[in-house]
């Protein structure tokens, strides 16, 4: 009977340990991807105030790479180094957080280098696809997609819906709506890391640049 109990107790305890992890991670990445999510308000601002946009992107940036550098040789930056560590993934610990740098980076890559609507597009795709794919897998994503490094269907799913919404809300056409949605899921289930934070808005705008003239 005490063997019995200690069993007992013993599940108790671990299953509580993994609820309490999963709740950790799962702040974590609320957190991250609130952070994450707040681009889609850039397009926004890119309108009305372009350079000025770009120019507060750019120092964003730069202060962001300095405080790392700084922060990797013990020096922490009051509120920015507590904001990026309460961000960081597991696989970010002890490391350089290298995903508000990819971030930040390919939203200012997509505004510069495509005309309004492309980049509207591109930039949506990774705030609103990116972001949701990976809170929704988060949350729901019970099921992986096998050869994906731990993608979901749940959150391929998420993706391709807020792609597909965001770009027929700019571009007025559902078959540009449905290509850029595969297109924009399909980078999305690459194991690329924080790397996708760049392929998805530039492959996006190039596709609407020169395949559907946007």
């Amino acid at each position: 009977m005490k063997k019995f109990l200690n069993r007992l107790h013993n599940g108790k305890t671990k299953a509580g340990i993994l609820y309490m992890q999963y709740a950790y991670d799962l702040r974590k990445e609320l957190f991250r991807k609130s952070i994450h999510l707040c681009t889609v308000f850039v397009p926004f601002f890119l309108d009305k105030f372009y350079y000025l946009t770009l120019i507060l992107l750019s120092f964003v940036l730069i202060v962001y790479i300095i405080s790392e550098f700084l922060r990797m040789s013990g020096k922490q930056i009051p509120l920015l180094s507590s904001i990026t560590m309460a961000a960081a993934r597991k696989r970010d610990e002890n490391r350089f957080v290298l995903g508000p740098v990819t971030l930040c980076g390919g939203v200012l890559l997509t505004a510069l280098l495509f005309p309004p609507v492309p980049a509207k597009i591109g930039i949506y795709a990774l705030a609103l696809g990116d972001g949701l794919a990976s809170l929704v897998g988060k949350i729901w994503g019970k099921k992986k997609i096998p050869f994906t490094g731990g993608k979901s269907y749940a959150g391929s799913l998420a993706c391709f819906a807020a792609v597909f919404v965001s770009a027929w809300f700019c571009s007025s056409s559902v078959t540009t709506a449905l290509v850029l949605a595969f297109a924009g899921m399909s980078i999305e289930l690459l194991p690329l890391k924080d790397f996708d934070n760049i392929l998805i808005p530039v492959f996006l705008a190039v596709l609407c640049r020169f395949v559907f003239n946007l």
